[in-house]
């Protein structure tokens, strides 16, 4: 009896190993299982946030909210342990593609690979319309919320206390929780670099004094046209003028002089109504730029096309009509803008 229940017993011992040998095959096999599959990510542009001091079960209960993920916080603990990524995982903001795997996530989360998100400065801006784009983005830290224009350019380091112009148009990368400061500080550096890199390379007898004269003809190009053939021939004909000191009669400048009182059309008596920066009443080029240039305009006023033409009209579709003369401007005014085309 006693060999026959030892017996029983070894038996008993035999299936319960099995069956800890099975459990735990099928729990490392389902373990492996959750390290290679995708997270439910349905659509692009999702993201974790994890916050610095947040534990791992914060981060494991911040996915199953979301439903990216219905494993246990043991099975993510694990891979991390499997990862060496345990206590290495940084704060930020992660982004959540679609296809990523567990383990994808862990590895971006150690590597400190945050979330790059973008903020595009459109070419023709205003240092208002800048400002505006900036506070409505609610990814960033508005550190600049309340200051005014002179401040914010001594803060940045603008040179005077008038930023228009100063901020190169591009497409600048920001992690969340950036200042809107720093992306205003890498726009200024940028625009910066690009006069200094051009201005010496300018074209010979140009009637630009500065880098900074340079700046404001390029800001007037970039308000009169948004053709890429037309910049070079616009600066041309702005350069001429100021060479014969013609008075430069632009209206974008008219218009940025009117401040808020431009509610979207341009009058007779805004040309007669002086301002600063009333072209048609005051000679050479505004105080300061009226708009952000983008590169190609910094390029076109200083390497404006050759020619005899003074005079440009809009055609009504984007393009203008170029004049030597006042008589075939007249001509061209009247057809395009009166409709009397003979």
């Amino acid at each position: 009896m006693k060999v026959r229940g030892a017996a029983l017993w070894r038996a008993v011992l035999l299936v319960v190993l099995l069956a800890a040998i099975a459990v735990g095959a099928w729990l490392w096999l389902d373990w492996a299982r959750f390290a290679r599959t995708a997270l439910a990510v349905p659509t692009a542009g999702q993201s974790i946030d994890v916050a610095r001091g947040s534990s791992f079960k914060d981060i494991v209960r911040d996915l199953r909210d979301r439903g990216a993920t219905k494993a246990s916080p043991l099975y993510w603990r694990v891979l991390a342990m499997e990862m060496h990524a345990s206590g290495r995982l940084h704060a930020g903001e992660f982004a959540l593609r679609q296809g990523m795997t567990p383990r994808d996530l862990i590895a971006d989360m150690a590597a400190g690979k945050v979330m790059q998100r973008n903020f595009t400065i459109v070419d023709g801006w205003t240092f208002a319309d800048l400002r505006r784009a900036l506070s409505a983005v609610d990814t960033l830290t508005h550190d600049t919320a309340g200051v005014d224009d002179a401040e914010l350019a001594k803060r940045i380091g603008v040179e005077g206390d008038n930023p228009e112009g100063w901020f190169l148009p591009e497409t600048y990368a920001y992690v969340k929780g950036d200042a809107d400061s720093s992306i205003l500080k890498r726009a200024h550096a940028a625009m910066s670099k690009t006069l200094d890199a051009a201005w010496p390379g300018r074209a010979t007898g140009l009637p630009l004094a500065s880098p900074y004269e340079a700046l404001i003809l390029a800001s007037i190009v970039e308000k009169e046209t948004g053709k890429a053939d037309e910049r070079p021939r616009i600066a041309g004909v702005f350069v001429r003028r100021l060479e014969q000191h013609i008075l430069l009669q632009t209206d974008p400048s008219v218009i940025y002089g009117m401040g808020a009182a431009y509610a979207g059309n341009i009058h007779k008596s805004d040309l007669t109504t002086d301002t600063p920066y009333n072209t048609y009443t005051r000679a050479g080029l505004p105080p300061t730029p009226i708009a952000l240039p983008g590169r190609a305009a910094i390029q076109a006023a200083l390497h404006p096309a050759d020619g005899k033409e003074l005079y440009f009209v809009a055609r009504g579709d984007g393009s203008h009509v170029f004049s030597a003369t006042l008589e075939e401007h007249n001509k061209a005014v009247a057809c395009y803008q009166l409709k009397r085309c003979q």
